[in-house]
């Protein structure tokens, strides 16, 4: 998790993070992949990629 926080943060030194917040995030990332599935809904469009980055971030603690 500390990996990949720092990857989509682009940085290597260490950095806060919140266990719960990545939870959350992880959380919202599985049921849209998983809504979108249902639907029908390609990843690949542009609004939906949109919704994605927008929504997974939803309910997460700013840190």
């Amino acid at each position: 998790m500390k990996l990949e926080d720092r990857r989509q943060k682009q940085t290597t030194q260490e950095t806060v993070i919140s266990i719960a917040s990545w939870k959350r995030k992880k959380f919202n990332q599985y049921l849209m992949l998983r809504l979108f599935d249902k639907l029908g809904l390609s990843g690949e469009c542009e609004k939906i990629a949109q919704l994605f980055d927008e929504f997974s971030d939803y309910g997460t603690i700013a840190a």
